[in-house]
């Protein structure tokens, strides 16, 4: 064997070690990945579950061990039961809150996003300025509460869905934009040209390209309203205006606590969101990243 085969031989040999050894790396990353994900978000769901499944005598000592016996069904009926039904309510409130706060923002959010990326001008500055001011100013309870109840919308559906939103849209006009800089001017010189006017543009052309950004949008936003506690508490008071999240309130009080219908109302309140994330979650990411290159 001459020396260039051996050469040869010894720099495939060196090449397939790397690659064994780049695969067993990542391999054991990923299982490293999976481990960690199953003790940060695992093990959490396995304590609700288990102290759900128990009496009140047995999650009172809130341990992770298995119940003697499972009252898992039972507590879920003394939920549904509570306070003539109100997690049923509450359930109808947050999904009319989240579902129509979605629609605006996608609406809203995606028009100006459009815009603001397309359209340049001397304003475009101060405009930035307001989004980023958006995302960093806190809301003002008080003075928000006066002007709800200035316009009749305290207490309202749609006052803590204008709440919702306003709070949201910020962040949302920043992925809308950010994801219409990787879609072409072409398309829009192209449609123009072909006689189709701004607004049939935008709602014909534009607006189904935007499904990865408007997923993120739907998935990130549902979950954050779906879980808001403060907001409704302050700009949506009242027990028929209760959502899911103020329900943890019925079983919980400064004397008593019944742990395992607290941990059976976590539970119930935990599946819309879960649901959500598992059909939405592959285009999370795209929606994210994209135009973050450009």
């Amino acid at each position: 064997m001459s020396e260039t085969q051996i050469a040869v031989k010894a720099e495939t040999t060196f090449r397939t070690n790397t690659r064994k050894r780049k695969t067993v790396r990542k391999l054991f990353s990923e299982i490293l990945a999976i481990i960690l994900s199953l003790i940060i978000f695992g093990v959490p769901f396995y304590f609700v579950i288990v102290n759900a499944s128990k009496d009140t005598k047995e999650s009172s000592l809130l341990n992770m061990d298995l119940p003697s016996s499972f009252h898992l069904f039972e507590n879920i009926q003394s939920v549904m039961a509570a306070q003539n039904g109100m997690i049923i309510r509450a359930f109808f409130n947050s999904i009319m809150i989240t579902g129509f706060s979605i629609a605006i923002l996608i609406l809203v959010g995606a028009m100006a996003g459009y815009v603001l990326q397309r359209r340049t001008s001397k304003m475009s500055p101060f405009f930035n300025f307001l989004i980023l001011a958006g995302l960093i100013i806190p809301p003002a309870i008080v003075p928000t509460i006066w002007v709800l109840d200035g316009i009749g919308l305290f207490k309202t559906m749609p006052g803590i869905i204008l709440v919702e939103v306003a709070l949201n849209l910020p962040f949302t006009i920043l992925l809308y934009k950010g994801f219409m800089a990787t879609l072409p001017k072409e398309l829009d010189e192209a449609a123009l040209i072909d006689g189709c006017g701004r607004v049939r543009l935008f709602f014909s052309i534009i607006l189904p390209l935007l499904k990865p950004v408007s997923a993120t949008v739907i998935v990130l936003t549902a979950v954050g309203v779906y879980n808001d506690f403060v907001n409704p508490l302050y700009f949506f008071p009242g027990a028929e205006n209760a959502t899911l999240q103020l329900t943890l309130y019925n079983f919980s009080s400064m004397y008593n606590t019944q742990w395992n219908l607290l941990f059976t109302n976590i539970l119930l309140i935990s599946i819309p969101p879960l649901i959500l994330f598992i059909f939405f979650n592959k285009k999370i990411v795209a929606g994210m990243t994209a135009g973050a290159v450009k």
